[in-house]
C-alpha cells in the first residue's frame, strides 16, 4: 500500500457505525451490557454523525424515547449505527440503533433504538452560520466490501503530547480484524501475528478514527486481514491514512485450539 493523504468532503450525511465487543467489565450481574454503557456509545455515534455533517462542535441537547428491546450479552459484537434524518438551523436529529450479534450463529437482534438531538456550537465569528441540508444521496463506504467502523480519540488514549498511543491504535485495528475474521468463520478468533506496522501520521485527541478491514487470504483455520487506520479531523474533514498492517487471525474452539473454519 502506498502512503497518501486524502482530503475528505467537507461534510457528509452518510450513516456511520461504531462497533464494540461486550466484555465482563461492561456488564451487570446478569452478564448483560449496562444500559448506561449502551447509551454512552449511542450518544458517541450520534456526535460523530452530527459533526461530520456540520463540521462544527456539537453538544447533546436531548435523548428521546430510547427503547431497550433485548439485552447484549458477554462476548457478543455490538454495533451502533447512526443516521441523520432531520436538520434545522442549528440542531439536527440522529437516529441510532444498537444491535447485538452472536458470534457462533451470526444472528443479529435489535437491542435498542433512540433519537438524539444534537445542537451545533459555531464560533462567535460565525453569527449567520446554519446547518447544511441533508444530502440523502450520500452513500455509505461499506459498499466497498470492507468493514468500516468509527470512534473518537479521548485524552486517556493519548501521550503527554496529545497524540494517540500506538498501542491503542493497534488495539482498534486488532478489533476490526477480529470482527471480520469472526464473522467469516462463525468462530471466535485469536491474533496469531501482525506485520507491517508503519505509523505515518500522528492522531490527535478529538480526531475520528476509522479502521477499514478486509480479508485478503484464508487457510483452513486462519485468515489474513489487511487493516488501514484512517484519522479524520473533526472540523475540517481532512483524512490521513495513518497506519496499515496485516493481521493473521486463527479460529479456535472452546479449548483455544485451532479449528478448520475458513474456506481455503
Amino acid at each position: 500500500m502506498t502512503d497518501h493523504t486524502e482530503t475528505a468532503p467537507g461534510r457528509t450525511s452518510a450513516p456511520a457505525t461504531l462497533i464494540d465487543i461486550v466484555f465482563p467489565g461492561d456488564t451487570n450481574h446478569h452478564g448483560t451490557l449496562f444500559g448506561g454503557a449502551g447509551l454512552a456509545l449511542m450518544d458517541r455515534i450520534a456526535f460523530i454523525v452530527a459533526t461530520r455533517h456540520g463540521r462544527v462542535p456539537f453538544v447533546t441537547a436531548s435523548c428521546d424515547r430510547v427503547d431497550f428491546r433485548a439485552p447484549a450479552r458477554i462476548g457478543q459484537i455490538v454495533s451502533f449505527s447512526g443516521q441523520p434524518f432531520r436538520v434545522g438551523r442549528r440542531s439536527m436529529t440522529v437516529s441510532v440503533d444498537m444491535t447485538a450479534e452472536d458470534i457462533a450463529t451470526g444472528s443479529r437482534e435489535l437491542c435498542s433504538r433512540g433519537t438524539f438531538t444534537m445542537v451545533a456550537m459555531p464560533g462567535s465569528d460565525q453569527p449567520d452560520w446554519v446547518l447544511p441540508p441533508l444530502d440523502l444521496a450520500t452513500s455509505t463506504p461499506d459498499g466497498d466490501g470492507a468493514l468500516h467502523m468509527v470512534d473518537i480519540v479521548f485524552p486517556d488514549q493519548a501521550n503527554s503530547f496529545g497524540a494517540m498511543l500506538g498501542g491503542d491504535a493497534l488495539a482498534q485495528m486488532t478489533k476490526a480484524a477480529f470482527i471480520v475474521a469472526t464473522r467469516r468463520s462463525g468462530r471466535a478468533t485469536v491474533l496469531a501475528s501482525c506485520t507491517g506496522m508503519d505509523f505515518r501520521h500522528r492522531i490527535t485527541v478529538g480526531s475520528i478514527i476509522e479502521p477499514v478491514a478486509r480479508i485478503v487470504r484464508t487457510g483452513r483455520s486462519s485468515a489474513t486481514v489487511e487493516v488501514e487506520l484512517w484519522s479524520e479531523e473533526l472540523l475540517t474533514g481532512m483524512r490521513h491514512r495513518t497506519v496499515t498492517g496485516t493481521f493473521v487471525m486463527v479460529a479456535v474452539d472452546g479449548d483455544n485450539r485451532p479449528v478448520p473454519a475458513f474456506a481455503a
